[in-house]
């Protein structure tokens, strides 16, 4: 059999053989034991289900929260011949039923879907007539209550597995640590797990196979940095190619691309709180290298395909060394030398330690919360059950006399304890109906070009325009048209102006919906395993964080490892903490004998060539840590191949 996988990689990928732990985790799957994959971002973790699920009779069901990664991977598969497709917040009611269908008819042989999808009575009443392949949960860590990223909307995967019981599941993550792989075990597998796969024990019910996370080609960089804008710059004018800059929050997003911008530097931002059209055009250029550096939140990077990163930067100090280690783990996936640099300075261990509490407000304060969101509503003790609602968060905080960052976490807070559901800016897609009859719309005179087009456009694509609103996909229609999407939105709006169509754009929205009868404020109970337990865990994650940050005597990467389990880890000989121990702790008076040497070679201050370095006999390895060294700390510069004294 594990020729005929090879088979199926050559045949549609083009690869001659499988690399890591991809084997083994496919010939696990493809003998129906549940499976748990360890690997690093850029591992390859999309052909461990999708050459088992084309080796297999019936559809491979994939749950990721990922709907960027979603749309590629389904056009990625289409043009390789292979029929994929996705179902996601947007899609029209008519959409889904025939995607839907289509997988119980045999037509698709892998499905994505988003785990908010998991609770809808439709999609499961569809997937108990399929006939199910395996069920892959990417982002696997999701699931654990314990982990960084949890998302209720993942403990639904436990009700798919009761409607398909014999159907193997395998589970993927490239960021957990070893009490979170064991949540993931516990949660996904069936209480009569036991006797239907008799080969797994109690103990080991998933088949783990684990890929060092190890990233020899990155470079972590800790910079103590009390101004961070000077150093930012200072570093994307040493380091060359293309970056992405974290930034904590929307507003600093802007702010930072305005100061690249002042600073010569080609720079764009990225958050939640775009309109799609826009998000999409600034990733386009960003990827298409018209933009250098994306500055962005954490809303950025999760299934964004772009390997030549040369650079990931955080301005600001992430929660958690999980959320770190993903995000610099964007940088260098092409395999060729790259740096994550984390600034840092005191002000951010003040920060971090102040988002414990933002988090975890207190008790009171979130049954407040909660008291005043029936008042919002008007919801009153003993009604509202299954009502939805959309939420303003902005509207509350200013009728109320909240912080929006405090209601965010008690809102999550009471969505753990089961008292609401929280749906933080669920996608809208934009939707259409024209005003006009058909004969009118036809006699219409004095349209531009692109207008017409984009009429058309709606008029071949989209049926019961002129009866109702329709959704679309802005996207789509510029693709028809051959526009960019912010030119299809600016169209559309025209014709909303000119009284043509009824133009209801994209918009993010909050729902909040009550799963349980409103409660008077002093019955609300939140149990120790929604606060008090989450506390404890949320605080050792910053605070590792900031031992990270302020640990100068161990290896980065090795400090890395040991966080995510690997004990075995040895040191990485180009992180600023094995550069200083390279260079013997090097000051401006105390370099090492071959840094001093290449400091000889450039005493006139004049420009040489990068070659002149060939006289030095050191081995590649330490001759690069050596150079990375001397041009990080300013000794040297180097200008098109050349090198300076400073």
């Amino acid at each position: 059999m594990s020729d005929k996988y090879r088979q199926i990689l050559n045949q549609y990928w083009g690869y001659d053989d499988f690399r890591g732990i991809q084997r083994e985790i496919i010939e696990s799957i493809g003998n129906g034991h549940d499976t748990l994959g360890l690997m690093p971002t850029g591992g390859g973790k999309s052909i461990t289900f999708q050459v088992p699920a084309l080796c297999s009779n019936g559809t491979c069901i994939v749950i990721t929260p990922l709907i960027a990664l979603m749309k590629d991977q389904v056009q990625n598969l289409r043009r390789r011949g292979i029929q994929a497709s996705a179902i996601y917040s947007g899609l029209s009611h008519e959409e889904i039923v025939t995607t839907l269908e289509n997988c119980i008819l045999g037509n698709t042989k892998i499905l994505y879907v988003s785990p908010e999808r998991l609770s809808s009575e439709l999609f499961r009443t569809k997937l108990r007539h399929m006939r199910v392949s395996i069920i892959t949960v990417d982002e696997a860590h999701c699931i654990s209550q314990w982990g960084y990223d949890f998302r209720p909307s993942y403990l639904r995967i436990a009700d798919i597995r009761r409607d398909h019981p014999n159907v193997p599941v395998l589970a993927l993550t490239a960021t957990a640590t070893p009490a979170v792989v064991q949540d993931i075990q516990d949660r996904l597998t069936l209480s009569s797990s036991k006797s239907e796969k008799p080969g797994l024990s109690e103990t080991a019910r998933f088949n783990v196979f684990r890929m060092s996370f190890e990233r020899k080609n990155l470079a972590y960089i800790v910079r103590h940095a009390p101004d961070k804008r000077q150093q930012l710059i200072h570093i994307l004018n040493s380091v060359a190619g293309c970056a992405i800059v974290y930034a904590r929050s929307r507003r600093r997003t802007k702010e930072v691309t305005e100061l690249l911008s002042e600073a010569g530097i080609s720079a764009t931002f990225f958050h939640a709180g775009l309109d799609q059209a826009t998000k999409d055009e600034r990733q386009r250029d960003w990827q298409q290298d018209k933009i250098r550096v994306m500055v962005a939140t954490n809303a950025f990077g999760m299934g964004i395909d772009k390997p030549d990163v040369r650079l990931v930067i955080h301005i600001d100090s992430p929660d958690s060394i999980e959320a770190y280690f993903q995000e610099a783990g964007r940088a260098g996936r092409d395999g060729q030398k790259a740096y994550a640099v984390l600034l840092y300075n005191e002000g951010d261990r003040r920060k971090l330690s102040k988002r414990i509490n933002d988090t975890f407000p207190d008790k009171d304060y979130i049954k407040k919360v909660y008291e005043h969101l029936a008042y919002y509503y008007q919801v009153g003790v003993g009604s509202g059950f299954h009502a939805t609602f959309e939420f303003n968060i902005d509207d509350f905080c200013h009728k109320f006399h909240h912080f929006p960052i405090q209601v965010d976490s008690a809102l999550k807070i009471l969505n753990r304890a089961g008292y609401i559901e929280y749906t933080e800016e669920q996608d809208n897609q934009a939707r259409v109906m024209f005003t006009v009859t058909r004969n009118e719309l036809y006699r219409l005179e004095g349209n531009s070009p692109d207008e017409d087009r984009v009429i058309t456009a709606l008029l071949r694509n989209y049926g019961g325009l002129f009866v109702d609103f329709n959704f679309i996909d802005e996207s789509f229609i510029a693709s028809q048209c051959a526009l960019q999407p912010q030119q299809v939105y600016l169209i559309l709006k025209s014709l909303s102006q000119k009284h043509i169509l009824h133009f209801i754009p994209q918009k993010k929205t909050p729902y909040v919906r009550y799963l349980q009868r409103r409660e008077d404020m002093d019955h609300v109970q939140i149990p120790p395993s929604v606060y008090e337990e989450r506390k404890v865990l949320f605080q050792e994650r910053i605070q590792a964080m900031i031992n990270y940050a302020t640990c100068d005597n161990i290896c980065r990467s090795r400090q890395l490892l040991r966080y995510f389990g690997e004990a075995d880890s040895h040191d990485c000989r180009q992180c600023d903490v094995c550069l200083d121990h390279t260079n013997g702790h090097a000051s401006e008076s105390t370099l090492s004998p071959e840094a001093n040497a290449i400091l000889e070679l450039l005493a006139d201050g004049k420009a040489h060539p990068i070659t002149i370095l060939n006289s030095i006999q050191l081995p590649t390895g330490k001759l690069d840590a050596i150079l990375d060294y001397l041009l990080r700390e300013e000794y040297i510069c180097q200008e098109d191949g050349f090198l300076r004294k400073q």
